[in-house]
């Protein structure tokens, strides 16, 4: 039992360089043979190790046998990892069911991801009928416990009133705690409760602020809601350029209105007048089913063809 323990700590002194150089293949080594010897830390920090590629070649079989190992230990992380591959079907067949029965046991011993990732479950209806109440509940416990993923999720529900009452200062609290975790998604939030003034005074500085750090991150609707700020002057001076810069990063996402609105730029010359340009886009926003990117494009088709 001893050998196995000390085993593990020289594995975490390697895995984060304490005392000694860093050295993940050297941590996975010391891992592996006290995972062996039945340390069920081990044998969870080893299934990490094959699913993220941590010192070893990525291997998501390997994971489920070390995190199955671990989990049948009671280890919450393990099961709550075993849930998640069992969830989305990673080397195993997908089983909802499996995954919430997982999930439950690592919740039962309190652990905030588990709390988190069966909540989503009952948001979700994924293996049980949904549950909005269910599923606020499990938030509230992950976001009390600072998981930024519920926080998040927590103030949607609390934005909207699903499944809890609607209480715009609450929804605050909680996108606020996630944003400043650096959650994409709660900095667009954030962004939009200060841009439309929904529970705080509406201020477009504060809105630029949370949506730039969203747009950092790569979310397409920071980034278009952004493009909007700086073709209207709102909180910045107005400036097209960055406007048709930020609606690309959008649109090159898919973003249909993005798109759209690229194309009315292009189209309309706010930066120069480009008929191919604004076709391309206007094309790919009709693909997606836009019903007025298909008209503008007819027309500059017609156009086109005239000239």
């Amino acid at each position: 039992e001893g050998n196995i323990h000390y085993q593990y700590n020289l594995g975490i002194m390697y895995s984060e360089g304490q005392g000694v150089p860093q050295n993940h293949k050297e941590a996975f080594y010391w891992y592996r043979l006290s995972a062996e010897g039945g340390y069920a830390e081990a044998q969870h920090n080893l299934g990490v190790a094959y699913e993220q590629e941590i010192g070893v070649q990525k291997n998501y079989k390997e994971a489920v046998k070390w995190y199955r190992l671990s989990a049948e230990q009671g280890n919450a992380q393990s099961q709550c990892n075993l849930g998640v591959m069992y969830e989305e079907g990673r080397e195993v067949d997908q089983n909802y069911n499996e995954a919430i029965k997982l999930y439950c046991l690592s919740v039962d011993q309190g652990y905030a991801e588990a709390q988190f990732n069966l909540g989503k479950m009952y948001a979700q209806g994924q293996g049980v009928p949904p549950n909005y109440e269910k599923a606020a509940e499990l938030y509230q416990l992950a976001a009390e416990q600072g998981n930024a993923s519920a926080q998040y999720c927590l103030g949607g529900m609390y934005n909207t009133g699903e499944g809890i009452s609607q209480n715009y200062e609450t929804a605050i609290k909680w996108t606020r705690l996630s944003a400043e975790q650096g959650n994409a998604h709660a900095q667009f939030n954030l962004g939009s409760h200060y841009y439309h003034g929904l529970g705080v005074s509406r201020d477009f500085m504060e809105a630029l602020k949370w949506y730039q750090l969203s747009a950092k991150q790569g979310y397409d609707l920071a980034q278009f809601n952004l493009g909007i700020m700086y073709s209207e002057g709102q909180g910045v001076p107005q400036d097209y350029d960055e406007t048709i810069k930020l609606y690309r990063l959008a649109a090159e996402q898919r973003l249909v209105n993005a798109q759209y609105k690229l194309g009315m730029m292009y189209s309309k010359g706010q930066v120069q007048h480009d008929y191919d340009e604004a076709i391309k886009w206007f094309r790919l926003a009709a693909e997606q089913g836009d019903v007025a990117a298909k008209s503008q494009l007819d027309l500059l088709l017609k156009k086109k063809e005239k000239s």
